[in-house]
């Protein structure tokens, strides 16, 4: 088989390298020229340029896959599978048509639910326990082609968007590796992807991350943790001035503590990293453990010592 690659974020990168470890041949890897890579969160192209030159692939960088330009270069190659994962730009039909046997990707939830934009993200907003990973045949429509292969995976109280990516990752991998072997046998599997009526998932844009501290703190636990690094993270503004919110941890309390967004006070350890400042939310606290504030990060012990008393986090500078 003649096989092409597409991928820009990292979610690709265990299984591109694991292809190629198995034997299997890549006639080319794509990714996104570098003006466009370095405005993605969790892009790594670089990593795609060190597998590349190290085993010898053509790598070859777009802005557009869409555009004209890639159109010929990737009808030239007469590709039979390409695998298009963590890519950001939907593929049109005059290319989805350039590989004979048909391209794959891969969704991070259990399809058909949770289409659309930010899977991971939305399913950790929203509280949900559990998750997974699907392989696809990408067809015209969003998230809509048959289904190849699913791996299910939890989602515990420790886990954030990077953690659920990990694994993400891994399960890109393993079902890539099973699938190659029936496809080079000359096995085209899958089963169609019965669509209900749930809603596509809204795209999330970094403005979308302003914390609302009247919720319960359970909800701001998750909402900080689905934006943490490598996404632009969740943020509040103190002192007319923005903090990104990149950890924090939970408190089983669900009485309020304070008026929302109030700063309790700072919680001490010796563990240096379980220090923080105690913040109120609309019932319960959670405790910033790691915080970015007038352009440094802060995290655990000097983050406790922070005299922030008296003062109170808001969305919206007054």
């Amino acid at each position: 088989m003649r096989i092409g690659w597409i991928g820009l974020h990292s979610e690709g990168i265990a299984a591109c390298d694991a292809v190629l470890a198995a034997g299997w041949r890549l006639e080319v890897i794509i990714t996104h020229d570098e003006r466009i890579a370095r405005k993605r969160s969790g892009e790594a192209s670089d990593a795609y340029h060190r597998i590349a030159s190290s085993h010898g692939v053509r790598l070859v960088q777009v802005s557009d896959i869409n555009a004209p330009s890639s159109l010929e270069m990737l009808r030239s190659l007469e590709l039979d599978v390409v695998f298009v994962i963590g890519w950001n730009q939907i593929l049109k039909d005059d290319v989805l048509g350039c590989a004979s046997i048909g391209m794959i990707g891969t969704h991070a939830s259990l399809l058909p639910h949770n289409r659309g934009s930010a899977p991971i993200n939305w399913t950790i907003i929203r509280g949900e326990k559990s998750t997974g990973n699907t392989l696809i045949w990408l067809a015209s429509g969003v998230d809509a082609g048959d289904i190849i292969d699913q791996s299910a995976f939890p989602i515990s109280p420790y886990d954030t968007c990077n953690t659920l990516y990990q694994t993400v990752a891994d399960t890109n991998r393993d079902m890539i590796l099973r699938v190659l072997p029936l496809l080079a046998a000359g096995q085209r599997p899958g089963r169609v992807q019965r669509h209900g009526d749930e809603a596509l998932l809204m795209r999330r844009r970094p403005t979308d991350g302003a914390v609302d501290w009247s919720r319960p703190a359970a909800e701001t636990y998750d909402f900080i943790r689905a934006l943490t690094m490598p996404y632009p993270g969740a943020f509040s503004s103190i002192d007319h001035q923005q903090v990104l919110l990149w950890e924090c941890s939970l408190l089983p309390i669900n009485t309020a503590i304070g008026d929302p967004g109030s700063v309790v006070g700072p919680v001490y350890s010796p563990r240096e990293a379980a220090c923080g400042q105690l913040i109120a939310c609309g019932t319960g606290g959670v405790v910033l453990l790691s915080v970015e504030f007038g352009g440094r990060q802060i995290r655990g012990r000097a983050l406790s010592s922070q005299e922030w008393l008296g003062k109170v986090f808001s969305n919206v500078d007054e």
